[in-house]
Protein backbone atom coordinates (compact mmCIF):
# COMPACT_ATOMS: atom_id res chain seq x y z
CA UNK A 1 0.00 0.00 0.00
CA UNK A 2 1.30 3.51 -1.27
CA UNK A 3 2.18 5.82 1.78
CA UNK A 4 0.84 9.26 1.98
CA UNK A 5 2.29 12.28 3.50
CA UNK A 6 0.61 14.98 5.27
CA UNK A 7 0.17 18.22 3.62
CA UNK A 8 -1.96 21.51 4.33
CA UNK A 9 -1.32 22.57 0.74
CA UNK A 10 0.00 21.58 -2.42
CA UNK A 11 0.89 24.88 -4.19
CA UNK A 12 4.25 25.85 -2.95
CA UNK A 13 5.53 29.82 -3.21
CA UNK A 14 8.57 29.93 -4.95
CA UNK A 15 11.50 32.02 -6.03
CA UNK A 16 15.45 31.74 -6.21
CA UNK A 17 16.62 29.65 -9.25
CA UNK A 18 13.01 29.14 -10.59
CA UNK A 19 12.44 32.85 -10.88
CA UNK A 20 9.42 33.78 -12.78
CA UNK A 21 6.85 30.59 -11.14
CA UNK A 22 4.72 31.71 -8.54
CA UNK A 23 4.53 28.31 -7.24
CA UNK A 24 5.82 24.55 -7.58
CA UNK A 25 4.00 21.34 -7.22
CA UNK A 26 5.04 18.51 -6.19
CA UNK A 27 2.32 15.67 -6.08
CA UNK A 28 5.35 13.20 -4.04
CA UNK A 29 7.45 13.27 -1.81
CA UNK A 30 11.09 11.94 -2.64
CA UNK A 31 11.89 10.01 -5.94
CA UNK A 32 11.71 6.21 -6.98
CA UNK A 33 14.55 7.02 -9.97
CA UNK A 34 16.96 7.99 -7.12
CA UNK A 35 19.79 9.55 -10.18
CA UNK A 36 22.85 9.72 -8.54
CA UNK A 37 23.42 13.30 -9.75
CA UNK A 38 19.94 14.40 -8.00
CA UNK A 39 20.68 17.96 -6.50
CA UNK A 40 17.64 17.34 -4.21
CA UNK A 41 19.20 14.54 -1.81
CA UNK A 42 21.41 17.30 -1.18
CA UNK A 43 18.52 19.64 0.29
CA UNK A 44 16.62 19.41 3.82
CA UNK A 45 13.74 17.88 2.22
CA UNK A 46 15.73 14.62 1.62
CA UNK A 47 18.41 15.05 4.69
CA UNK A 48 15.39 14.87 7.18
CA UNK A 49 14.57 11.40 6.42
CA UNK A 50 16.03 8.37 7.58
CA UNK A 51 16.18 6.23 3.57
CA UNK A 52 18.43 6.75 1.20
CA UNK A 53 17.59 8.69 -1.43
CA UNK A 54 15.95 7.02 -3.73
CA UNK A 55 14.67 3.96 -1.80
CA UNK A 56 11.32 6.05 -1.23
CA UNK A 57 8.30 8.09 -3.15
CA UNK A 58 5.36 8.78 -0.95
CA UNK A 59 2.44 10.32 -2.31
CA UNK A 60 0.82 13.58 -1.13
CA UNK A 61 -3.07 13.39 -0.53
CA UNK A 62 -4.93 15.16 -3.99
CA UNK A 63 -7.81 16.30 -3.92
CA UNK A 64 -9.31 17.42 -7.13
CA UNK A 65 -11.91 19.89 -5.53
CA UNK A 66 -9.58 21.19 -2.77
CA UNK A 67 -6.57 22.16 -5.70
CA UNK A 68 -8.63 23.30 -7.43
CA UNK A 69 -9.73 26.40 -4.36
CA UNK A 70 -6.25 26.52 -3.82
CA UNK A 71 -5.79 26.91 -7.49
CA UNK A 72 -8.66 29.78 -7.40
CA UNK A 73 -7.07 31.20 -4.30
CA UNK A 74 -3.65 32.05 -5.95
CA UNK A 75 -4.96 33.34 -9.13
CA UNK A 76 -6.92 36.05 -7.27
CA UNK A 77 -3.77 36.50 -5.58
CA UNK A 78 -1.81 37.21 -8.48
CA UNK A 79 -0.78 34.66 -10.76
CA UNK A 80 -0.30 30.86 -11.72
CA UNK A 81 3.03 30.05 -13.04
CA UNK A 82 3.58 26.73 -12.08
CA UNK A 83 6.47 24.53 -11.74
CA UNK A 84 5.68 21.13 -11.59
CA UNK A 85 8.00 19.47 -10.16
CA UNK A 86 10.70 20.49 -8.28
CA UNK A 87 12.16 17.77 -5.65
CA UNK A 88 10.60 14.70 -7.24
CA UNK A 89 9.42 13.63 -10.72
CA UNK A 90 5.77 14.45 -11.18
CA UNK A 91 5.56 10.82 -13.34
CA UNK A 92 7.08 8.24 -10.66
CA UNK A 93 6.30 4.83 -11.02
CA UNK A 94 3.71 5.17 -8.41
CA UNK A 95 1.81 7.88 -10.54
CA UNK A 96 0.97 4.57 -12.76
CA UNK A 97 -1.63 3.45 -9.48
CA UNK A 98 -2.06 6.43 -7.54
CA UNK A 99 -2.82 8.50 -10.52
CA UNK A 100 -1.78 12.17 -8.56
CA UNK A 101 -0.44 13.88 -11.22
CA UNK A 102 -3.34 13.22 -13.46
CA UNK A 103 -6.01 13.98 -11.00
CA UNK A 104 -4.51 17.54 -11.02
CA UNK A 105 -3.47 17.91 -14.84
CA UNK A 106 -7.39 16.67 -15.56
CA UNK A 107 -8.55 19.47 -12.49
CA UNK A 108 -6.39 22.13 -14.65
CA UNK A 109 -7.96 21.19 -17.51
CA UNK A 110 -11.44 21.87 -16.55
CA UNK A 111 -10.93 25.18 -15.43
CA UNK A 112 -8.23 26.33 -17.94
CA UNK A 113 -9.18 29.81 -16.94
CA UNK A 114 -7.02 29.37 -13.41
CA UNK A 115 -4.04 28.32 -15.17
CA UNK A 116 -1.58 30.98 -16.15
CA UNK A 117 1.78 28.85 -16.77
CA UNK A 118 2.92 24.72 -16.55
CA UNK A 119 5.42 23.67 -16.23
CA UNK A 120 5.65 19.82 -16.54
CA UNK A 121 9.40 18.49 -15.87
CA UNK A 122 9.80 14.78 -16.01
CA UNK A 123 12.20 11.85 -17.27
CA UNK A 124 9.45 9.57 -17.54
CA UNK A 125 7.78 7.74 -20.41
CA UNK A 126 4.57 7.82 -18.44
CA UNK A 127 3.98 11.08 -19.04
CA UNK A 128 3.04 10.08 -22.85
CA UNK A 129 -0.26 8.40 -21.22
CA UNK A 130 -1.60 12.24 -20.36
CA UNK A 131 -1.38 13.62 -23.85
CA UNK A 132 -4.31 13.89 -24.69
CA UNK A 133 -5.16 16.46 -20.98
CA UNK A 134 -1.77 18.05 -21.90
CA UNK A 135 -2.78 18.78 -25.54
CA UNK A 136 -6.28 20.62 -23.99
CA UNK A 137 -3.51 22.81 -22.46
CA UNK A 138 -1.48 23.16 -24.93
CA UNK A 139 -1.26 27.04 -25.19
CA UNK A 140 -0.56 27.19 -21.04
CA UNK A 141 2.24 24.24 -20.52
CA UNK A 142 5.48 22.98 -21.73
CA UNK A 143 6.57 19.85 -21.13
CA UNK A 144 10.41 19.17 -20.42
CA UNK A 145 11.60 15.80 -20.71
CA UNK A 146 14.85 14.75 -19.44
CA UNK A 147 17.53 13.72 -21.83
CA UNK A 148 21.07 13.73 -20.68
CA UNK A 149 22.79 11.17 -23.71
CA UNK A 150 21.65 8.86 -26.28
CA UNK A 151 23.87 5.91 -24.66
CA UNK A 152 22.09 3.33 -22.71
CA UNK A 153 25.72 2.29 -21.15
CA UNK A 154 26.29 5.82 -20.26
CA UNK A 155 22.45 6.45 -18.59
CA UNK A 156 22.84 2.89 -16.44
CA UNK A 157 26.05 4.18 -14.96
CA UNK A 158 24.80 7.65 -13.88
CA UNK A 159 21.37 7.35 -13.14
CA UNK A 160 20.50 3.21 -13.66
CA UNK A 161 17.05 3.29 -12.18
CA UNK A 162 15.70 6.03 -14.12
CA UNK A 163 13.81 5.17 -17.80
CA UNK A 164 16.06 3.76 -20.75
CA UNK A 165 16.64 6.45 -23.25
CA UNK A 166 14.30 4.43 -26.00
CA UNK A 167 11.68 4.93 -23.57
CA UNK A 168 11.89 8.79 -23.21
CA UNK A 169 12.25 9.27 -26.78
CA UNK A 170 8.94 7.50 -27.37
CA UNK A 171 6.90 9.27 -25.33
CA UNK A 172 8.60 12.77 -26.81
CA UNK A 173 7.52 11.54 -30.03
CA UNK A 174 3.70 10.69 -28.90
CA UNK A 175 3.53 14.27 -26.78
CA UNK A 176 4.59 16.31 -30.18
CA UNK A 177 2.57 13.78 -32.20
CA UNK A 178 -0.44 15.20 -29.98
CA UNK A 179 1.01 18.83 -30.66
CA UNK A 180 2.56 19.29 -26.91
CA UNK A 181 5.03 22.00 -26.99
CA UNK A 182 8.10 19.52 -25.73
CA UNK A 183 11.58 20.50 -24.99
CA UNK A 184 14.81 17.95 -24.15
CA UNK A 185 16.49 18.79 -21.16
CA UNK A 186 19.78 18.04 -21.90
CA UNK A 187 19.91 18.53 -17.74
CA UNK A 188 23.28 17.61 -17.05
CA UNK A 189 25.05 16.95 -20.39
CA UNK A 190 26.51 13.40 -20.28
CA UNK A 191 28.50 11.89 -22.53
CA UNK A 192 27.09 11.02 -25.91
CA UNK A 193 27.46 10.15 -29.88
CA UNK A 194 28.19 12.65 -32.56
CA UNK A 195 24.04 12.03 -33.76
CA UNK A 196 23.09 13.36 -30.31
CA UNK A 197 22.31 16.69 -31.56
CA UNK A 198 20.84 15.45 -34.39
CA UNK A 199 18.42 13.62 -32.19
CA UNK A 200 17.49 16.11 -29.84
CA UNK A 201 16.85 18.56 -33.31
CA UNK A 202 14.45 16.02 -34.12
CA UNK A 203 12.72 15.49 -30.91
CA UNK A 204 12.42 18.84 -29.76
CA UNK A 205 10.62 22.53 -29.73
CA UNK A 206 13.45 23.59 -27.40
CA UNK A 207 16.32 22.30 -25.81
CA UNK A 208 17.57 23.07 -22.83
CA UNK A 209 21.58 22.18 -21.59
CA UNK A 210 23.13 22.41 -18.31
CA UNK A 211 25.80 21.25 -16.28
CA UNK A 212 27.48 20.13 -13.23
CA UNK A 213 28.98 23.74 -12.72
CA UNK A 214 26.73 26.09 -13.29
CA UNK A 215 23.66 23.74 -13.27
CA UNK A 216 24.66 22.86 -9.97
CA UNK A 217 24.02 26.03 -8.11
CA UNK A 218 27.25 26.47 -6.35
CA UNK A 219 29.91 26.76 -9.33
CA UNK A 220 30.55 22.66 -8.94
CA UNK A 221 30.80 22.28 -5.14
CA UNK A 222 27.89 20.12 -5.05
CA UNK A 223 29.17 18.00 -7.69
CA UNK A 224 32.43 17.28 -6.35
CA UNK A 225 30.69 16.09 -3.41
CA UNK A 226 28.69 13.79 -4.43
CA UNK A 227 31.41 12.74 -6.41
CA UNK A 228 30.28 12.73 -9.98
CA UNK A 229 33.73 12.92 -11.64
CA UNK A 230 34.35 9.31 -10.78
CA UNK A 231 31.26 8.00 -12.54
CA UNK A 232 33.07 8.69 -15.94
CA UNK A 233 35.47 6.39 -17.56
CA UNK A 234 39.30 7.59 -17.81
CA UNK A 235 38.63 8.35 -21.56
CA UNK A 236 35.72 10.45 -20.77
CA UNK A 237 36.54 12.73 -18.05
CA UNK A 238 39.25 15.39 -19.81
CA UNK A 239 36.03 15.47 -23.08
CA UNK A 240 33.51 15.98 -20.89
CA UNK A 241 33.69 16.95 -17.11
CA UNK A 242 34.19 20.62 -17.68
CA UNK A 243 32.56 24.08 -17.46
CA UNK A 244 32.82 25.17 -21.28
CA UNK A 245 31.16 21.88 -22.23
CA UNK A 246 27.34 22.68 -22.61
CA UNK A 247 28.33 26.03 -24.31
CA UNK A 248 30.13 23.90 -27.00
CA UNK A 249 27.51 21.30 -27.35
CA UNK A 250 25.36 24.07 -27.42
CA UNK A 251 26.83 25.25 -30.45
CA UNK A 252 26.58 21.77 -31.81
CA UNK A 253 23.37 21.78 -31.53
CA UNK A 254 22.49 25.21 -33.27
CA UNK A 255 23.65 23.47 -36.65
CA UNK A 256 20.90 21.52 -36.47
CA UNK A 257 18.01 23.60 -34.88
CA UNK A 258 17.67 27.49 -34.62
CA UNK A 259 19.84 29.21 -32.35
CA UNK A 260 17.17 30.55 -30.53
CA UNK A 261 15.09 27.58 -29.50
CA UNK A 262 18.77 26.66 -27.15
CA UNK A 263 18.93 27.66 -24.23
CA UNK A 264 21.61 27.36 -21.24
CA UNK A 265 21.50 26.58 -17.17
CA UNK A 266 18.88 28.37 -15.44
CA UNK A 267 17.41 29.64 -18.96
CA UNK A 268 16.13 26.35 -19.83
CA UNK A 269 13.73 26.16 -16.78
CA UNK A 270 11.86 29.40 -17.19
CA UNK A 271 8.79 31.10 -18.69
CA UNK A 272 9.57 31.30 -22.07
CA UNK A 273 8.98 34.77 -22.14
CA UNK A 274 11.74 35.29 -19.65
CA UNK A 275 14.28 33.73 -21.75
CA UNK A 276 17.08 34.21 -23.72
CA UNK A 277 19.01 31.77 -26.05
CA UNK A 278 22.62 30.92 -25.40
CA UNK A 279 23.73 33.43 -27.65
CA UNK A 280 22.00 36.29 -25.84
CA UNK A 281 23.81 36.31 -22.77
CA UNK A 282 27.10 35.68 -20.80
CA UNK A 283 27.41 32.75 -18.62
CA UNK A 284 28.85 33.37 -15.40
CA UNK A 285 31.48 31.04 -16.40
CA UNK A 286 32.28 33.29 -19.66
CA UNK A 287 31.90 36.86 -17.64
Amino acid sequence: MAKQVATRRLLTPTGGYLQGYDYTLNPFVGCAYGCKYCYVQALPVARLRSERWGTYADAKPVDAGSFLRELRRAKQRGGTRIFMSSSTDPYQPLEWRIGATRTLLTAMQSVPELLDFLFVQTRSPLVARDAEILAALRHRILVSVTLETDQEDVRRRFAPRAPTVRARVRAIEALRAHGIPVQVAIAPLLPCSTDFPRLVADLADFAAIDDWFIGDGSNGRRSRALGVEQWYLPHERAAWYHPAKARSFAELLAAQMPRDRIFLHQQGFLPPDMRLPFDERIDPQDA
